[in-house]
């Protein structure tokens, strides 16, 4: 590959001072930036490692391990990100010489490139593709955790009208505003993403079909209640329709059109929603297991980030406990279990203490040495089930009561306040009783 076909990344990819791997999409091959470069042997580049990021889901930060050019093996975080013709891998090799400061100046530049690739110009909503990947993204996850994911489309009610009469300058503004009334009442862990012309789609995480339809009535009434600013009255026609465990995403994304379909023929301005779903048998299955953990609405801070890393932190937590119980016939499961967990533990801390840092939330030292406690007796823990001096399950007790369950649903509940408090949401939701979610794994 001779050359970098994306503008954006022409000018940060050699400058930019994170190790940068670029895969082309026909050929799969790699093209690495300076700094990789300079720290890394070029050798791995064809590694199994290094296309099993490219290949692999993109949008998370996920542990790999590395040769340096002094030989030694690495342990490193890497993330992927879908850029036009490729996939970008970048490395964080952040270690006691880097500041956190830098390295956290240096991820925003990541989430700059990420956006510019992924969202609608126009409207800024994520875009098309963005949206083709998150579906197989959370398909999976519902599969692992057990919540349910609902898609709802949305389509704007005789909206060629708008064009043919007003122009398509003014479709385009039709077309900003209407994200904005959608936005108004998604909850933050919503995505919002243009599928082309005018439809838009929702993904709601951890709302099945029933919520989902509550959230879609909300958005037809909030889009018909007010006119728009330059065309008058505007209806819309909403389908809804939960993911159902087996089916390909492909499959979902045709049941929530048929679902905007029948809205439509119906009359508009209105709902339509499918019915099938997991929820009902991820409920009739729940009380079977040994321990679980169910995220619920209620654990939100209101802020996105974290909160689709406690999400994460809940679906590795339950992985753990799997990989515990099958030690035995299995325990290569159980070591990725186990440095999943600790990899995005660490991740999470350092993310939760910039976000707090850049809130001014007043006891941010008295939380990020919490942390540090926690971290500590976690590897000490890990190392002590190395060392035979622990079983596994001291150390998914620990994990799963006193990080997850003590720490991020009690301890973090303060700082819930101070956030919801700086974005003035008004009334502040309540953290439900934690006596039921704590037990014990033998």
């Amino acid at each position: 590959m001779d050359a970098i076909d994306f503008p954006v990344l022409d000018g940060l990819f050699q400058h930019l001072p994170l190790p940068l791997v670029l895969f082309e999409r026909r050929s799969g091959g790699g093209v690495a930036n300076d700094r990789f470069a300079d720290v890394f042997l070029p050798s791995q580049l064809n590694g199994p490692e290094l296309h099993r990021l490219a290949h692999g889901s993109a949008g998370a930060w996920q542990p790999v391990k590395l040769r340096r050019r002094d030989g030694r093996d690495v342990m490193t975080c890497a993330k992927a990100i879908a850029v036009p013709n490729g996939v970008l891998v970048v490395f964080d090799e952040a270690t006691g010489s880097m500041l956190i400061q830098e390295n956290e100046r240096l991820r925003g530049r990541v989430t700059e490139l990420e956006n510019v690739s992924a969202t609608d110009p126009l409207t800024g909503a994520w875009n098309r593709s963005e949206l083709e990947r998150m579906v197989n993204v959370e398909a999976s996850r519902a599969v692992r955790s057990g919540q349910p994911v609902t898609l709802l489309l949305l389509d704007i009610d005789h909206f060629k009208r708008v064009n043919d009469t007003h122009g398509h300058l003014t479709g385009d503004a039709v077309l900003k505003e209407f994200v904005g009334r959608v936005r108004e009442r998604m909850r933050d862990t919503d995505s919002l993403f243009r599928w082309g012309g005018e439809e838009f789609v929702v993904l709601a995480t951890s709302v099945g079909c029933r919520g989902g339809a509550v959230l879609a009535e909300s958005l037809r009434r909030c889009i018909a209640a007010m006119p728009f600013s330059e065309v008058g009255r505007i209806t819309a026609s909403l389908g809804v329709a939960e993911y159902a465990a087996g089916e390909s995403a492909d499959r979902w994304l045709q049941r929530t059109d048929r679902a905007l379909y029948a809205a439509k023929t119906a009359g508009r301005n209105r709902i339509h929603v499918d019915r099938q779903g997991s929820s009902d048998r991820h409920a009739q299955r729940g009380g079977a297991g040994v321990l679980r953990l169910y995220w619920l609405e209620a654990y939100e801070s209101g802020d996105p980030t974290i909160d689709a890393e406690h999400r994460e932190l809940f679906e590795l937590g339950n992985a753990l406990i799997a990989a515990a119980i099958e030690q035995q016939p299995q325990p290569g499961a159980w070591r990725e279990a186990r440095h999943s967990m600790l990899a995005h533990l660490a991740q999470h801390f350092r993310d939760e203490e910039v976000l707090l840092d850049q809130s001014g939330y007043a006891r941010l030292s008295e939380h990020r040495r919490v942390h540090a406690e926690l971290l500590r007796r976690a590897h000490e823990l890990s190392a002590a089930v190395d060392g035979g001096d622990a079983t596994p399950s001291h150390l998914v007790n620990f994990l799963v009561n006193d990080v997850i369950a003590l720490h991020l649903l009690r301890t973090d509940r303060d700082f819930h306040l101070h956030l919801q408090s700086e974005r003035g949401r008004g009334a502040v939701r309540g953290i439900p009783s934690r006596g039921t979610f704590i037990a014990r794994l033998h």
